[in-house]
């Protein structure tokens, strides 16, 4: 059975470029920002791109804050990715906004002795998930981001940039990347492909 995945429009990500790497790898996504078709879907990506606090906002507008946590009731696969991983949190340093706080935690800065925004490739070590297995440690994977999580009891993923911070977080069925594994080439791939299988 081919997986659907709801692809979040809430007015900000990579929607497009999102949506074509889970159809590459035997997703069908579904761009949406209706929440009866968040729900009857068998898997959900929360792309983002841009301020925490507008992010937010929008979600919040559009009621797809309470099709979220709806979701994540369910036990189905959610996948954030980078300010998609970081609306997930309790809140930012960006932003006075709150999260959806369905991971607990806050959201800091990148320090000062770096240039900001990050920008770029970097590597990533791992910890054991079913998602990640086939990645090896020290796979540069690509960023592009003012503001992180530090590590936190659900971090499985680590970069160092001026200060170590999770690259991925995991927990129960949420699993989400400050990187943006649509632009990390086959590695990226990898990932969501794994998070494909979970959702059939």
């Amino acid at each position: 059975m081919t997986a659907t995945i709801a692809v979040l429009d809430y007015g900000s990500g990579n929607l497009h470029s999102v949506s074509r790497a889970l159809a590459r790898v035997g997703g069908l996504p579904a761009v949406t920002g209706e929440p009866t078709d968040v729900m009857a879907a068998d898997a959900l990506v929360i792309p983002g791109v841009g301020h925490f606090g507008s992010c937010m906002r929008a979600i919040r507008e559009r009621g797809l804050d309470e099709a979220i946590h709806s979701f994540h009731a369910t036990g189905r696969p959610m996948f954030g990715v980078c300010v998609g991983m970081q609306v997930l949190f309790d809140g930012s340093e960006e932003s006075p906004e709150t999260g959806l706080s369905i991971v607990g935690g806050k959201v800091r800065r990148l320090p000062d002795t770096v240039k900001v925004p990050h920008m770029g490739w970097n590597t990533v070590a791992w910890a054991r998930h079913p998602f990640v297995d086939a990645v090896e440690d020290d796979t540069r994977f690509y960023f592009v981001h003012s503001f992180a999580p530090l590590r936190e009891d659900s971090t499985i993923g680590v970069t160092l940039y001026g200060t170590r911070f999770a690259a991925a977080i995991a927990r129960d069925n949420v699993f989400a990347t400050q990187f943006h594994p649509e632009k990390s080439g086959d590695a990226g791939l990898a990932i969501y492909e794994r998070f494909v299988e979970a959702a059939a």
